[in-house]
């Protein structure tokens, strides 16, 4: 007879939008008890799902799963790194950034079902100041407004995209000095810099549309300031994964990244944002984390979602007013009168 796999279940009951009640029923509808011994933990406060992962491998549990939002990934897979115990993920947050690049099912029953399948591969993690992160980490507008995000006393995508379209235009681009794998770079004066291990930061934004999570390399994606008729072509580009195709973007790839810029500031990693200091050193953990993956992710096209489909409709339509509104100041007031009557 074989031995069941020892499976955890780490739930963080305010992530995201869904309802968490329903959960122990899930997992008992949809877990394979013939493979797995199943626990079920609930998080009380921030950093402790990274406390019980790190109990449960050093338990030996085959699987340790997150289910929440890329915060709780990340605080549960920081736990697991360079550990035989496997990462799996139920996504249920705002954005799902890295269950979305692993082509996991949206739905938390479907998910629980490919944790069923007990595919798991080595993939690869990065640190930025001795923070791990697996899916992208930034600075500039991406790490200012994942700050706001977080101070909002609200989750959900519309909150998200709210912080976007108020905060862009007026945040000032900051310039950045890069050292890629000893090489240096000229200095970029940028709108953000994201360093992605996977493709996308959530919601289908693909920040990185080439990036992968078993090539050993991070890559580097600096945006280059951009003025009100330009920004959205950049919106589109990033839900169209065309993004590295735009004259406005630099990309490159490295295992070991030096960032400079002029003063300590904001920087996020999986979205969760931190004070960090003026020099971030950014580095590659190749195959260090093992993880649940969906094996029949290649047989699927996943259809744009709702957020996304509001994102390609508000952007195409500031577009159309693009073309119409040949005067800057008149553009402006028209883009600022459009974005108060689309979150009105």
């Amino acid at each position: 007879m074989m031995n069941k796999k020892r499976i955890a279940f780490i739930v963080n009951p305010v992530s995201g939008t869904c309802n968490k009640d329903v959960i122990p029923a899930l997992i008992d509808k949809h877990i394979d008890n013939s493979i797995y011994d199943t626990s079920l933990m609930f998080t009380k406060y921030s950093g402790h799902a990274t406390e019980i992962a790190a109990r449960c491998a050093s338990d030996s549990y085959d699987i340790v799963v997150a289910v929440g939002g890329d915060g709780t990934v990340n605080e549960v897979a920081r736990a697991l790194t360079e550990t035989p115990t496997a990462l799996g993920i139920v996504p249920c947050g705002s954005g799902n950034g890295l269950a979305r690049h692993l082509m996991l099912p949206m739905n938390m029953g479907g998910a629980m079902d490919v944790i069923n399948m007990g595919q798991i591969h080595a993939l690869d993690y990065g640190i930025i100041n001795g923070h791990p992160f697996f899916c992208t980490c930034g600075m500039g507008f991406d790490a200012f407004i994942s700050k706001k995000f977080a101070e909002a006393g609200k989750r959900g995508p519309l909150t998200y995209i709210e912080n976007v379209l108020r905060e862009g235009l007026n945040y000032k681009p900051e310039t950045y000095e890069l050292t890629l794998d000893g090489n240096d770079a000229e200095p970029y004066k940028a709108f953000l810099i994201s360093v992605a291990n996977a493709s996308q930061y959530g919601n289908d934004a693909y920040i990185a549309p080439q990036a992968s999570m078993s090539d050993g390399l991070l890559d580097v994606v600096i945006i280059q300031p951009f003025d009100i008729l330009e920004a959205p072509q950049v919106g589109i580009d990033l839900l169209n994964k065309t993004l590295n195709k735009s004259s406005k973007i630099k990309c490159y790839q490295a295992k070991d990244i030096l960032i400079k810029r002029k003063d300590k500031g904001v920087i996020h990693y999986d979205g969760d944002p931190i004070e960090e200091a003026a020099e971030l050193h950014i580095s590659m953990r190749s195959k260090g984390i093992r993880m649940i993956i969906n094996p029949l992710a290649d047989k699927k096209r996943r259809k744009p979602n709702m957020v996304q489909n509001a994102f390609n409709s508000l952007f195409n339509e500031m577009h159309a007013m693009r073309e119409e509104v040949s005067n800057p100041v008149k553009h402006v007031k028209a883009i600022n009168s459009f974005i108060q009557n689309k979150l009105s």
